[in-house]
């Protein structure tokens, strides 16, 4: 049977902080992400409710300069 494999705790608390950081909102964060999601599935990956894709994860990598290894490394921080 299928086997879910573990989440990074932090990653929640880091995509949160990556879009105060850029002082935009949701539906501002979907467009410089450059996916077709709706805006409300950032709130899901901002509140541990939904994984985003490995798609999506990249282009918050790019959006925010953060390697994806800091960003599903619970031993990495974000830099300031």
């Amino acid at each position: 049977m299928g086997h879910s494999r573990p989440r990074p705790k932090h990653l929640a608390a880091k995509l949160l902080q990556i879009r105060r950081d850029l002082g935009i909102s949701q539906p501002e964060m979907v467009k410089r992400l450059g996916v077709e999601i709706p805006y409300n599935f950032i709130s899901k990956y901002e509140l541990n409710k939904n994984e985003p894709p490995l798609m999506v994860l990249l282009a918050y990598s790019r959006v925010s300069g953060v390697t994806v290894e800091c960003l599903i490394d619970d031993k990495l921080e974000l830099p300031k």
